[in-house]
């Protein structure tokens, strides 16, 4: 299995969705269930108000022309004076809700009380139903006795199926604004009518009441949800937010720590270098016995350890300092041109040691003729001495490592670092690519590192532009590749060649 470490975070972390997803997935569930145990139990009548409040004011005109064009149909069949009153009294009842509404809107929420303005509002479909009552009354003996009674019901129908739409935010307004109308139908139309039309036609207007209230019903129940999840909705962005700033803030004060940390390491370098080197010289000069006999195997091998131990911390101590340097800013680049196989050859030449030490076969694969690149040799041998390390760590006594310095597709460069060692779990690279991280299998290895080689690659090849990246298999080994940008290749200049003289014009001519 492979996978690619991320390079700009300082300290890597397991990015992947499969194990981030279920966990967030299951956070969210448990607020969203949470928001709606309370959005479920809050009360929305003065929302609701408001959304009705709304549609009783936009559709004000609409309404009024209806009526009007009703009233002018009345008109040309000759019922002038019903028409006139059934208009007059229409206007005033609507006016009245209008009126109502406009009030309630203009009325601060702390100063509402929402079951007197029900009551008001239903109040007011009442007066309207009683101007449709009125209209439902009128008769016409002129106008045919199949025509303007199914005309009346026809009004009828249209004006409930409006009031249902309009008014639905408010439960129970279609039955107060039609009931009567219905009622007054039925008692009035019923002496002039045949009982077949006249029962078809009451029974088509209750059905459509009964029809236009579950439709109401319905719409209001839909308001209501749109509510509670707007409020749902509200009260998530309201958690997100906080815990973003909890997360921001949290994030700012560890940077901060952070940067004062390796402030303090990256000025610690002669304090803590010192007196090592002090130690690393006298344990030298009495393991050696360079100013006389010690008398006592013993001390001499006491000797031996404190040296042994003291090189090792002070190879520690250097790496904490560059990997400190390097994340407070403090390291600084020497760039110049530089030949790729140079440094790498260099590296080898310092890592020959312990490559003999444990029979491990090197095989070199490098791209002839390579251009220049555009970096710093120091942090390019450490790169390449780091890679070098860990493969030589892992490899088994007899193993192979190839190293490999070539162009990539995009035309960089880059330096490749195989070993045919143990491997490493695809759940552990995230943690070997961290700093002080240290899989199983170096836990239990004899030679146990400082977890700070690869984080340190990383850092260097972030600072150069580049990518460093982490390929490993189990029982297969792992590959290491460190690839620097197009940008860092530097073309090679054509030369220049040296402009022909003009030949000298003789005197003759």
């Amino acid at each position: 299995m492979t996978l690619s470490s991320p390079l700009i975070d300082k300290n890597v972390v397991d990015r992947r969705r499969a194990q981030r997803n279920p966990e967030l997935a299951k956070a969210m569930r448990k607020t969203r269930d949470r928001l709606l145990e309370q959005t479920g139990k809050a009360n929305y009548e003065y929302e609701i108000l408001r959304i009705y409040a709304r549609a009783v004011a936009a559709s004000a005109v609409p309404i009024g022309l209806f009526v009007a064009i009703v009233a002018v149909a009345g008109f040309t069949v000759g019922l002038k004076q019903q028409m006139g009153i059934w208009f007059a009294l229409s206007v005033g009842c609507s006016a009245f809700l209008a009126l109502a509404t406009r009030k309630f809107m203009r009325t601060p929420q702390e100063a509402v009380d929402v079951e007197h303005w029900k009551n008001v509002f239903f109040a007011g479909h009442a007066l309207t139903g009683l101007g449709w009552a009125y209209f439902a009354s009128i008769r016409c003996t002129s106008c045919g006795i199949d025509f303007f009674p199914f005309a009346q019901v026809l009004v009828l129908l249209v004006a409930m199926a409006a009031t249902a739409i309009i008014c639905s935010a408010l439960r129970g307004a279609t039955f107060a604004a039609f009931a009567l109308p219905i009622v007054t139908y039925s008692l009035t139309s019923g002496r002039e009518l045949p009982p077949t039309f006249h029962g078809t036609m009451v029974v088509m207007l209750v059905m459509a009441l009964i029809f236009f209230t579950y439709i109401a019903t319905h719409f209001n129940r839909s308001s209501r949800m749109t509510l509670a999840f707007q409020s749902e909705k509200d009260g998530l962005i309201a958690e997100l937010e906080t815990a973003n700033a909890m997360s921001d803030e949290a994030r700012r004060r560890a940077e901060e720590a952070n940067l004062a940390k390796s402030r303090f390491l990256a000025s610690m370098s002669h304090e803590l270098r010192t007196p090592l080197n002090a130690i690393l010289g006298f344990s030298e000069v009495m393991s050696k016995e360079i100013l006389g006999k010690m008398g006592n195997e013993t001390y001499k091998d006491y000797a031996r350890d404190i040296h042994t131990s003291g090189q090792h911390l002070l190879n520690l101590i250097n790496e904490i300092l560059d990997l400190s340097r390097v994340e407070a800013g403090r390291y600084a680049l020497n760039e110049e041109p530089v030949r790729l196989v140079d440094a790498v050859s260099e590296s080898i030449h310092l890592m020959q040691i312990k490559l003999q030490k444990k029979n491990i076969h090197l095989t070199e694969n490098f791209e002839p003729e390579l251009p220049l690149l555009w970096a710093d040799v120091r942090s390019v041998r450490q790169i390449v001495l780091n890679l070098l390390s860990n493969a030589v760590k892992f490899t088994p006594a007899g193993g192979e490592i190839q190293i490999k310095v070539g162009w990539t597709a995009g035309g960089g460069q880059y330096i490749s670092v195989r070993d045919n060692g143990p491997g490493i779990p695809q759940e552990e690279i995230p943690i070997v690519l961290s700093a002080f991280g240290q899989g199983s299998i170096a836990i239990k290895s004899a030679e146990q590192g400082t977890g700070l080689g690869l984080p340190i690659v990383q850092a260097l090849m972030a600072m150069h532009g580049g990518e460093f990246r982490l390929y490993s298999k189990l029982r297969e080994g792992t590959e290491g590749i460190a690839i620097f940008p197009a940008a860092r290749v530097m073309e090679a200049m054509p030369a220049i060649k040296p402009k022909a003289r003009p030949a000298k014009r003789s005197r003759a001519a």
